[in-house]
């Protein structure tokens, strides 16, 4: 299998490090011009020269914060305006904080809604008339396995991951006339930033090293490890490829088996 991107222009959110810049790194690899997009200018501007361009790619990026939704829709309006149209969006943005749900200020869950939910919606509006004039569309949305199980003490992500799973899989029933297909991926524990500061918060929590935390969580895994950001990624390249045109309206858990359910 030959998952050439060449010629593809994609999309990838929160994309200055961990899950998001991976993807966008093997999207390079594959051969497409890549899009960062994130808060930090100063970060993108150095990221973004770490992207394989071996095929005479592109790459660019795009700043806004996803907490406000209407900057991330101006920044992307921009850039089609320019006359410029993806193939491929992935949403990505990093979870809100953990908390017991029902702790949880309402802005908490405003806030999160903001950046993980309307955010991506402005996004994909953006978008999707470019991927049906040039005949192909993937719109990838990094979430949690927590639409399946939700996670402990993580109150307002659970509530809001599943709201935008929800929103994914109506979308993928409207988009799929037009060839456009949407799909999650629901990572487990990925040797992130946010997977450190998640287990340096239980441990201070539980009064725990961070070793026992560490062997706790790794125990609720088959696999007996965490899982890379590469391994993700290699999901969505994947996903994104002519070799996933029917499917659609899917969740794709990548978490060593760690979800208890089908």
């Amino acid at each position: 299998m030959d998952m050439n991107l060449k010629g593809k222009n994609a999309l990838v959110c929160g994309s200055t490090k961990g899950i998001g810049f991976e993807i966008a790194k093997q999207f390079a690899a594959l051969g497409a011009n890549v899009t960062l997009m994130a808060r930090n200018g100063d970060l993108l501007s150095r990221v973004v020269r770490d992207l394989p361009s071996e095929d005479g790619q592109k790459h660019d990026f795009l700043v806004a914060d996803f907490s406000k939704p209407e900057q991330v829709k101006e920044a992307l309006e921009v850039k089609i305006q320019a006359h410029y149209s993806y193939q491929i969006l992935v949403n990505n943005s990093g979870g809100p904080g953990p908390g017991p749900a029902l702790n949880a200020k309402p802005e908490e869950f405003l806030n999160a809604f903001n950046a993980h939910l309307l955010s991506s919606h402005h996004l994909v509006q953006g978008v999707v008339n470019g991927m049906k004039q040039s005949g192909y569309g993937r719109i990838i949305n990094i979430i949690s396995t927590s639409v399946k199980i939700p996670l402990r003490g993580l109150g307002v992500s659970n509530t809001i991951r599943g709201a935008v799973a929800s929103w994914s899989k109506t979308l993928a029933t409207e988009l799929a006339p037009m060839g456009i297909t949407v799909n999650n991926i629901l990572p487990g524990a990925t040797g992130t930033d946010r997977l450190k500061q998640i287990i340096e918060g239980k441990a201070s929590k539980q009064n725990e090293s961070i070793e026992e935390v560490n062997k706790e969580m790794l125990s609720e895994i088959p696999m007996g490890r965490f899982a890379e950001p590469k391994e993700i990624a290699y999901a969505a390249c994947f996903l994104a490829s002519p070799f996933a045109a029917y499917i659609t309206g899917i969740n794709v858990p990548v978490d060593g088996g760690r979800t208890g359910c089908l």
